[in-house]
């Protein structure tokens, strides 16, 4: 029997995974609303892994604790691990496994819902139609037919967006390390050419050491004036500080977000009684332009089964010493 505590649960992830719990009875959990952390890892003493979140504290610290409590797997209920110190798992023999690819396509028709709901503002409309205002004044949007789309990094996410582009009758372009062989519509380009090309920008790459602060006031200002600029992958991918800058000088048509840099605390979070630490999401929200959403471009019946049964599929395999090709070494 693998004992499994899960952390930060929300009750749609109970119910997602108690749906599926009944296939895999050599599996025992036991759920935590709280977050992982150093100061709650403790908790964790008794139980052979731990399952935790893209918003998850699983630095140094933490996995020291996990191990002395004799955790031996984490399992990552998400694609991304950047905030997982994976050497020092090694050294203390934990397995980590993660959910690649539980539906790249969520993730881009957000990413697509938001560069509409900006670019068009769907938002404003919203509000003011609800107060009766039936004016037009301040709507104006862009045509994406005909328009060009640069595509950051074209694994399954940006592929899926790729897709969604090409069939919105949009020309593609796209920037990656390595070429996607099944997208044979789309003209692979330097960082630089995409940014002078593109209509609308969309990124979709790992936050890593050469992707960090990808969008900043120099490559800001390498883009078309009136560019739409969405970012459904990482915050740390842009500089708040350089965008908010971009803004104000109307470089940008629209701005969609469903990542942003001091999004940790509000993850997931309801702080409408609280007030801010800090304004930056606040001036960001300041502006008409700009569309935020909640990091819930996974958010869909379809991938939360999807992540469900691959973490459990993981942990089976665990058990049983199989590889999955989902293990972060």
């Amino acid at each position: 029997m693998l004992k499994i505590l899960f952390y930060d649960t929300k009750s749609y992830d109970k119910e997602s995974f108690e749906s599926k719990r009944g296939e895999y009875p050599d599996i025992q959990i036991d759920y935590l609303k709280s977050e992982l952390a150093p100061n709650t890892a403790k908790l964790a003493k008794g139980y052979d892994a731990i399952c935790a979140f893209v918003s998850s504290e699983v630095g140094t610290q933490t996995i020291e604790i996990l191990h002395e409590c004799g955790v031996k797997l984490i399992l990552m209920r998400c694609a991304g691990f950047n905030n997982v110190d994976i050497d020092k798992a090694n050294e203390c023999q934990i397995k980590v496994m993660r959910v690649p690819g539980y539906s790249p396509e969520a993730v881009a028709e957000h990413a697509m819902a938001l560069a509409l709901a900006a670019s068009r503002r769907i938002h404003k409309a919203y509000v003011r139609v609800r107060e009766n205002d039936f004016s037009l004044g301040g709507m104006l949007g862009l045509n994406l037919y005909q328009k060009t789309a640069g595509i950051v990094g074209t694994g399954k996410i940006g592929a899926a967006m790729a897709r969604i582009c090409h069939g919105f009758g949009m020309k593609v372009i796209a920037y990656d390390k390595y070429e996607n062989p099944s997208l044979d519509f789309v003209t692979y380009v330097t960082m630089d050419e995409l940014l002078a090309q593109s209509d609308l920008i969309s990124l979709h790459c790992p936050l890593m050491d050469d992707t960090y602060h990808l969008v900043n006031i120099e490559t800001i200002k390498k883009m078309k004036d009136g560019v739409i600029l969405v970012n459904t992958s990482r915050g740390g991918l842009v500089k708040t500080e350089d965008l908010i800058e971009g803004i104000r000088a109307r470089k940008f048509f629209a701005v969609g977000l469903d990542v942003y840099e001091e999004e940790k605390k509000n993850v997931f979070e309801d702080r409408s009684d609280e007030i801010m630490e800090s304004s930056i999401t606040a001036r960001l929200l300041s502006f008409p332009n700009v569309v935020i959403t909640s990091h819930q471009g996974f958010f869909t019946h379809e991938a939360l089964s999807a992540i469900s049964e691959t973490t459990l599929n993981n942990a089976m395999a665990f058990i049983k010493g199989e590889t999955t090709g989902n293990e972060v070494e």
